[in-house]
Order: C-alpha cells, then structure tokens, then sequence
C-alpha cells in the first residue's frame, strides 16, 4: 500500500510538473487567444460531421476487431457484436475522462457482467485487450511507414521512426510465435506481475494461431486506423488546413504518442503543441491556426468517445464512481486466480472495490 502511494503522488506531482510547462510554454510561446479564436470563426461544420462519421466508424471497426480475438481465445458462448461494441465504448469513455487506462479495465467489467461464469473469466478478457493491443503494431507500422516515405520529416526523426518500425516488427514477431489457441483457463496464482500479463496476454493472443481470424482482426485494426487517418485530414479541411494526407499521417502520429501516457485527461495543452508543432515546422500552418486545430480534432474524437460512452454506459447500469474503482477490482479478481465473475454480483463493497454485476 505504501508502494502504491508513493507512486500515485509521484505520478500527480509529475502531471503537475507537466502542466506548469504546458502553461509556461501557452504563455511565452504560444499564440494569442485572438488568433486561435479567429481560426475557430472560419471553421467548415460540414467537415467536422464527417470527420466525426470516420471516428464512429473507427470505434466500429477496432471494437469487431476485439470481439474477433475473443472468440479465438476463449471457448463459447462469445459476446454478441452489440455487447462488446457496447463495452468497448464504455472503455472509451473511461479513457478519455479519468486518468491511465482504466478504460482497458472498464471494457472488461462490461463483459464479465454479461457473459456466464467460468473459471479464469477475468484473466482470459484481460489477455484479449492486451492482445487487442498488440494488433495496433500493424497499423502503427504502417502508418510509420507511410509518414517517412511521403510525409515531411527531417532525417533524423525518419532514421528514429525507422528504428521504431524494425523494433515493432521484432515485437510482433515474437508475440506471433508466443500465442496459444486456448485449451483450459490458465491458472494465475503465486505468479508474479510480470509472469501473471505474459500468461494473459499468451491466452488473448490466440488468434494469431488461426489464420482467418488473425487475418480478419488485423484488417479490421488497419481498417480502423484508416478511419482515423481520413478522420484527421478531413478536420484540416474543417479549419481551412490544405496540408497533404502524409500531413495527416504525421498528426495522428504526434497524437498517439503524446497521449500514450496519459499525466491528465487529454493531456490537453500539450497535445495541441505538439500538434502544432509540426504543421508549423514542415507545413507552413500557423501557430494559431495549428492550436486550434488540435482542439478541434482532441474534441471531435471526445464527442464520439464521450457521447458514445455515455449512452452505452446508462444502458449497462454503470456509473462515474464505479469507473474509478475497476482497477481495484480488476487487480482483487486476478489475484485469487483469474476470477470466475461470480465475486460480481451485488452492490460495490468499498473494502474491497467490487464492480457490481
């Protein structure tokens, strides 16, 4: 417990540490409120509808994708489409309005809820989002890919991203080759953390052990991440933005790595410099213009993940409180050996953090 204090304080004071710099650099360096209020006056609302239609269509895509892993790493009955189309949501909504990646664990909780109790139940669910992460490597590799051939980026970051890509092959390589089709739930006690996330995750990654399913997930991935690809230069039409696609390549990049760790909801302030940053640097789009975009887009991916999440997170019963204490639960199931989902049911016991079922 002490452990767990002292990182949680050391994680808010380095959040702070961040947002004084952010609010520093808005201060010194960034453009006037003027300036970004006059790029939101010029804005084109047809685009931003598209923009949110490509999101949508997005979420649509990676959450077929997990539901695919699912079926490959556990024995029937599977979830329907809805009900992990309604869970992912709900992650989503997680995500983006608390801290971390409680998300990952809200998703799970929906579906534990809903599906019949079995042994290992958590652990097996965990293994699939991890699993489900891992099939991000394709498209991200892709997308690296595509932003150093045809994007503007100066020789030193395409010799780092080119790194980055044989790096990511290297990891996809290896968890291909450490998967396992499920035979029986993988017992977790007395393992350590480390040991504990590569079983699960071995567990979810079974569908890279069956060629249509691995075939059909990593399309709907790739099918996703091309959502958000169109998604993202649709809204530089929304703010009169009329950089190439490769512009936009190098955008949902910046963004995914500045929102990989997560210091405040958002990140937001440093994820609209470093937007900015680039499109100024390679593109000529002023700073103004530049910040203001990177609102705009941070707040057409939150109306789909927030609107969404919303609506999925009334239909599953759930509330604002007991999204902040799911990794509590998670971390009680997994520790008396994966969970069967009976410890569910009921209301939330504050000792012991339970999500109710």
């Amino acid at each position: 417990m002490k452990s767990l204090l002292r990182a949680t304080w050391f994680r808010v004071a380095l959040g702070l540490l961040f947002m004084v710099v952010v609010g520093l650099l808005l201060f010194w360096r960034g453009p006037s409120l003027h300036g970004i209020g006059t790029a939101f006056s010029a804005v084109e609302w047809r685009w931003v509808v598209v923009a949110i239609g490509l999101n949508l269509a997005s979420v649509v895509a990676r959450a077929l994708a997990w539901r695919t892993v699912i079926k490959q790493a556990m024995p029937p009955p599977h979830p329907s489409a809805m009900t992990v189309f309604s869970a992912f949501s709900v992650g989503l909504f997680a995500n983006a309005v608390l801290p971390g990646r409680i998300g990952e664990l809200a998703r799970v909780a929906v579906l534990v809820r809903k599906l019949p109790k079995r042994k290992g139940l958590w652990a097996t669910l965990v293994g699939t989002v991890l699993a489900h992460r891992v099939f991000d490597l394709v498209p991200v590799l892709l997308l690296i890919s595509y932003v150093v051939l045809f994007a503007k980026v100066p020789a030193a970051a395409s010799a780092a991203l080119l790194g980055v890509v044989a790096l990511g092959a290297t990891l996809f390589a290896f968890t291909f080759f450490s998967a396992r089709v499920y035979h029986r739930p993988t017992r977790l006690e007395g393992l350590g953390v480390v040991k504990r996330v590569a079983v699960m995750a071995r567990q979810g990654l079974g569908v890279m052990r069956t060629p249509f399913g691995f075939a059909v997930a990593v399309s709907l991935q790739i099918a996703g991440w091309m959502c958000q690809l169109l998604a993202v230069y649709t809204a530089m039409r929304a703010f009169g933005i009329h950089a190439p696609l490769p512009a936009a390549g190098v955008v949902l990049l910046v963004m995914n790595v500045v929102t990989l760790f997560p210091f405040w909801p958002g990140n937001i302030g440093a994820l609209q410099l470093a937007i900015a940053a680039p499109l100024r640097a390679s593109y000529g789009v002023a700073t103004a213009t530049g910040v203001a975009y990177g609102f705009g887009l941070q707040a057409i991916e939150a109306s789909v993940g927030i609107g969404v999440g919303v609506i999925f997170l009334a239909r599953e019963g759930l509330s604002f409180a007991m999204l902040k204490v799911m990794p509590s639960a998670a971390q009680a199931e997994l520790d008396e050996g994966g969970g069967t989902g009976e410890e569910m049911e009921g209301d939330a016991a504050p000792e012991r953090a339970r999500v109710p079922g």
